[in-house]
């Protein structure tokens, strides 16, 4: 094969999957725009209703049930299945959630009435915001996380969030220009971003990061007892700014309401000369994190590659 045939190859290649993205992505905006004619009372529920019914027909299911049948032997398939289930009705419902953050999120820290969120752990978030001292807040894809860091800001609490965007660039863009909208500073997770977030911490500032996400190289750690690849970041920003280290997360409540859980600074584990212990440090994150998907494991996302273990289904 000569080169200008695989240069005209590769550039066709591409040609196919922007077209493919940008389709995927017509789709799934035009659905939301639609989603936003109706009331968020009616529209949230229903995306639920349908993707409960759709999503166990997609690759991503099988994927899901794989992952369930590992890390919990000791449940039954139906278990299982309904584990999964739940799980596309959360996923369906943050997706929708976003058209209707304005009217999701009516939190008022000035009352002690609860609407749709409530929050506990309030006095830490006060804390942080009077303090003049960097810290860091780790979550994982449990509920509508996004939520987090709009509480922060109704704090008045300014943390800048590492996240990564979807690998469809078209969804991308939208999805970027909605949270930079209620979210405060986001830092896209690229090649630059930890020393990006080293000079927060250095200023003083907050930082926040999603710690459960497949990472192809790091820590040899394990998660639900299965060995796991875990992204040192925290770690290694914790031996350059010794700070404090603060689990958070969002929780689904019944009636399409939500619970914020900011719990106090976790102990960081070091080795004998005092320095952060990387690997026992991303092993507790995953402790955490685990701990939290076995109370809801509905509420956290079994179709993601956690494991690496995608192409044993191919």
């Amino acid at each position: 094969m000569s080169k200008p045939f695989r240069m005209a190859l590769t550039r066709i290649v591409i040609a196919l999957r922007r077209v493919r993205d940008w389709t995927i992505a017509a789709v799934v905006l035009s659905l939301l725009k639609l989603i936003s004619l109706l009331p968020a009372h009616k529209a949230i529920p229903l995306v639920d209703r349908l993707a409960r019914r759709i999503g166990p027909l997609t690759s991503r299911h099988k994927l899901a049930m794989y992952n369930l049948a590992r890390a919990f032997p000791e449940k039954s398939e139906a278990e299982h299945t309904q584990i999964a289930t739940d799980m596309w009705g959360n996923m369906s419902r943050l997706a929708a959630e976003y058209v209707f953050l304005d009217q999701i999120f009516d939190f008022d820290p000035e009352s002690d009435e609860h609407g749709t969120i409530e929050v506990e752990g309030a006095e830490i978030f006060l804390k942080l915001r009077d303090s003049d001292k960097p810290f860091i807040v780790f979550t994982a894809h449990t509920g509508n996380f996004e939520l987090l860091p709009i509480a922060a800001a109704a704090f008045g609490l300014d943390v800048m969030a590492l996240f990564r965007p979807p690998n469809n660039p078209y969804i991308a863009k939208k999805v970027l220009a909605a949270r930079r909208t209620s979210m405060g500073h986001l830092v896209p997770s690229r090649a630059g971003a930890a020393f990006t977030l080293a000079r927060r911490l250095e200023s003083g500032g907050g930082v926040g990061l999603l710690v459960d996400q497949k990472f192809h190289k790091g820590a040899k750690t394990s998660f639900f007892g299965l060995e796991a690849h875990t992204n040192p970041l925290l770690a290694k920003l914790l031996r350059q700014y010794e700070c404090d280290v603060y689990p958070a997360r969002a929780i689904r409540l019944p009636g399409g309401r939500h619970r914020l859980v900011v719990e106090p600074a976790v102990e960081i584990p070091r080795k004998p000369d005092g320095s952060v212990d990387i690997t026992a440090t991303s092993q507790m994150l995953n402790d955490k994190v685990e701990s939290w998907v076995r109370e809801y494991p509905g509420q956290w996302q079994w179709f993601h590659d956690r494991w690496q273990i995608k192409h044993l289904l191919k």
